[in-house]
């Protein structure tokens, strides 16, 4: 009995693993659809004969795409700028901003800009391993070459340390800086399920 038991468990539980992504997207698509249609309908609609589904999306992407051209000229980004740092002084607002924009971010590939790769280190002390992104290199007086390496912080990778290391002390992850920074986003939830990270040492 306890064997049937497990088995219908796993094999539930697979099945939910492998619906449960479709309906979250289906879901988060149905809510951006409807969110931007019944934004535009009030304006749209006593201007038209009649309502038109899907409308307001047309108008919400074009509505995007002038905001994304006024927020990256220079007025644009002094008064993006002005916000953030307005933002930055509400504790709880800034804890939610950041998780926001870090997510939205590493989606869209935008962050990735910023990181030159993922790398694994030992931090913070030997025998745990973590993920680290490469912004910049460096060689000391005798010719070594360091990594200057952000260490972002789980689930709000907007916070962490920065540190520099000798590269030997590095590890290539194998992973792109998008993949990295999913999975610290998710806690590990988000790794790869077949990741090429080479073994580590003892």
């Amino acid at each position: 009995m306890a064997h049937v038991l497990k088995h219908l468990r796993g094999k539930i539980v697979a099945g939910l693993v492998t619906v449960a992504p479709i309906l979250a997207t289906i879901w988060i698509l149905k809510v951006l659809f409807n969110f931007f249609d019944s934004f535009a309908a009030p304006i749209l609609d006593p201007l038209l004969p009649f309502h038109i589904p899907g409308l307001g999306v047309i108008i919400g992407l074009l509505f995007m795409y002038l905001l994304g051209i006024f927020v990256t000229n220079f007025l644009g980004r002094k008064l993006v700028i002005i916000g953030e740092s307005l933002l930055r002084r509400i504790p709880l607002a800034n804890t939610i901003y950041g998780t926001a924009k870090q997510i939205t971010q590493s989606i869209t590939g935008a962050s990735n800009r910023a990181f030159q790769k993922a790398v694994l280190i030992s931090y913070p002390r030997v025998g745990i391993w973590t993920i680290a992104f490469v912004t910049g290199e460096s060689k000391d007086a005798n010719g070594t070459a360091y990594y200057h390496l952000f260490v972002p912080t789980t689930p709000n990778p907007t916070s962490g340390v920065m540190v520099m290391i000798p590269r030997g002390d590095a590890i290539d992850s194998k992973l792109t800086v998008e993949e990295g920074l999913k999975m610290i986003i998710s806690g590990g939830m988000l790794a790869p399920k077949e990741n090429e990270i080479t073994s580590l040492p003892k």
